[in-house]
Formats: C-alpha cells, sequence, structure tokens
C-alpha cells in the first residue's frame, strides 16, 4: 500500500515573492555605494603611497609592525563599543555582525561628508537584523563616547598644548565638549536623550534605561582604543629617538585629540589634514618639525591600510560564516 506524504518535495516549494523595484534600486544602491567608499579608500592610499612610502620603510621594521598591531588592536576594539551600546538599546548583535556594519561603514568617511559612513553602516546594520532607527542611534551614542574617551585622555596632552605650538593651542576649545559631554553620561540623561532622538524619527522609545554598568563599560574601552594609538605613535616617536615613558603620555592625548579634530572635520576625507596638525604641532616639542611632520603622514597612511584590511577581514569572516550555515538575522523592519 502506497502511502501519500503531506510533506512536497524540496524542487515543489513556493518560489520566494520577486523583488520589487524600491527594493532591487535599494540593492544597487547599497552596492554602488560600498563601491564609491571602497574606492575613495584606494585612492587616499595611493595618493599617500609615493610620499610617505620611502620614510615609512626607512623606519626600523620591529617599530612599524608593532605599531601597525597597535592601530589594528585599536580598530577591532570599535565593534565592541556598538556591541554595548546596541545591546542597551534591546538590540543585541554578534560582534561580527558587529564588525561588518562598523568596519566596513567607518570606509565611508574616505568620501568626503560624513553622511556616507552614517548610510552605509545603517544599510550594514539593517542585514544583521537591527532598524535603522536604532542602529542611527547607537551611531550617535558610540560617536557621543567616542569624543568623551578622546578629550579625556587627551587631557594628558594639555599640558603640551598649553606651551607648545601655537597651532595646537587653537584646539583647546574642544575640552568645552567635555563639560557639556560628562553629564549625559547618567543613565537617565542618556535614555531620555536618545529617546528624544527616536521621537523625532517617529520612532518607538527604547523599552529600557541605560545602566551605569554598560555606559562605563562602552567608556572605558572607547578610552582602550585611544590608548593603542597612543601606543602606535608612541612607537614611532621612539624609533627616532631615545625612548620615554613621558612621551607615551603626549603620544595619546596627541592621538586622541587628532580623531576627534578630524571628526569635526567632516567635509574632509577622514579628516585629512586636520588630525596631522594635531599630531604634528603635538609631537613637535619633543623631535624636530620636519620629522614631526613625517610622522603624523605615517601615522595616516598605516591607519588608512589598516582600516581597508580590517574591513575586508570583517566582511570575509561574515561572508564564510553566512557560507558555514551560521544563522542569518532577519532584516529588521524600520
Amino acid at each position: 500500500m502506497t502511502v501519500k506524504s503531506d510533506v512536497a518535495p524540496a524542487d515543489a516549494e513556493q518560489a520566494p515573492p520577486a523583488k520589487t523595484r524600491k527594493a532591487v534600486v535599494i540593492a544597487w544602491a547599497k552596492r554602488l555605494l560600498v563601491v564609491a567608499v571602497l574606492a575613495g579608500a584606494t585612492w587616499s592610499l595611493v595618493g599617500q603611497w609615493d610620499e610617505v612610502s620611502a620614510r615609512l620603510l626607512a623606519l626600523p621594521w620591529q617599530s612599524v609592525v608593532l605599531s601597525l598591531v597597535a592601530v589594528f588592536v585599536g580598530i577591532f576594539l570599535g565593534p565592541l563599543v556598538w556591541k554595548i551600546v546596541l545591546s542597551d538599546l534591546g538590540a543585541p548583535v554578534r560582534f561580527v555582525d558587529a564588525s561588518k556594519f562598523y568596519l566596513v561603514g567607518q570606509l565611508g568617511k574616505y568620501v568626503p561628508g560624513a553622511v556616507w559612513a552614517v548610510l552605509l553602516s545603517m544599510e550594514l546594520a539593517r542585514e544583521a537584523g537591527v532598524n535603522r532607527a536604532r542602529s542611527f542611534t547607537a551611531g550617535l551614542v558610540a560617536t557621543g563616547m567616542g569624543v568623551l574617551a578622546s578629550l579625556i585622555a587627551g587631557l594628558a596632552a594639555l599640558p603640551v598644548m598649553l606651551s607648545g605650538r601655537p597651532e595646537s593651542n587653537q584646539l583647546l576649545w574642544l575640552f568645552l565638549l567635555l563639560a557639556v559631554g560628562l553629564p549625559f553620561l547618567h543613565p537617565k540623561l542618556l535614555t531620555w536623550s536618545v529617546n528624544l532622538v527616536l521621537k523625532t524619527l517617529r520612532k518607538a522609545p527604547i523599552d529600557r534605561r541605560f545602566t551605569g554598568v554598560e555606559i562605563l563599560k562602552a567608556l572605558g574601552t572607547a578610552v582602550a582604543i585611544y590608548l593603542c594609538y597612543g601606543v602606535h605613535l608612541w612607537l614611532l616617536v621612539n624609533s627616532l629617538g631615545s625612548p620615554r615613558w613621558d612621551t607615551l603620555i603626549l603620544s595619546t592625548g596627541a592621538m586622541a585629540l587628532s580623531m576627534t579634530a578630524g571628526l569635526l572635520a567632516f567635509f574632509l576625507p577622514s579628516g585629512l589634514g586636520a588630525r596631522e596638525l594635531v599630531i604634528t604641532g603635538t609631537i613637535a616639542t619633543v623631535l624636530p618639525l620636519p620629522d614631526a611632520i613625517a610622522l603624523a603622514l605615517v601615522s595616516r597612511l598605516m591607519f588608512t591600510i589598516a582600516d581597508l584590511v580590517s574591513a575586508g577581514a570583517a566582511a570575509l569572516l561574515a561572508y564564510v560564516q553566512k557560507k558555514r550555515g551560521a544563522p542569518v538575522p532577519v532584516p529588521a523592519e524600520d
């Protein structure tokens, strides 16, 4: 006797619905955006190479390798800040997913205008199951944490800036942001600010309040990022002079403030020029000016290389996990 099965054959399963014209346009727009930011980052790397490569290759290779490792460690701590913030926003993600939309999204900074990095991160986060409103809000919080962390680390360079070159003194007003931003680390005030942003976007508020422990974890991780960047610059400075531990404090402050200056100069590709101005003005207090300028340019080149490699590694890892059958998050509704 033959028993009929209620289960339809695999090849008889209903085909997925065809994509709408809007979905096709959005998909191609994302592809073009990725191509644009990759082109911008590559152009930045090629444009710097001829001018800086000779100086880079002249430095002791041990210092260059260790300095580059410090950059990579700092860069890969960035997704951890996003992961902590998103968890407190009620949208937990895996570190692999956070790395993909953060590291790949950061390449958008190589295209003039901060909007491209934001848009790319939002779209990649949506593929990880985070709706655009939550990812946009998390980006604001993580960026704010980064600015406050940079200014906290930058306090170490304040005495040098007050007695150093006039160029660095022009950025002392940045520390006013520290006084304004510190109160927003209180869980109640931070939650109120986030809900205000979500209300403006006509989105539902978060269903729980930020916790002090999570805020401190995110802020501490952000400070650790700038410590890594400080070690990066310190190793380069020491390669041209006698090792000094006080130069580590100076280098950390220089890198932290230079990153914030570059962030505020959002109309420039990756803050080009603003970062170098701060690094040069600070490091010139312990090295001749030509050497300080050279190291600022070398640092820029190393960050560009690290940004491209880390973004590619994060995207590749996410792709490999997807091929291995890891659970794929369902894109969240906006």
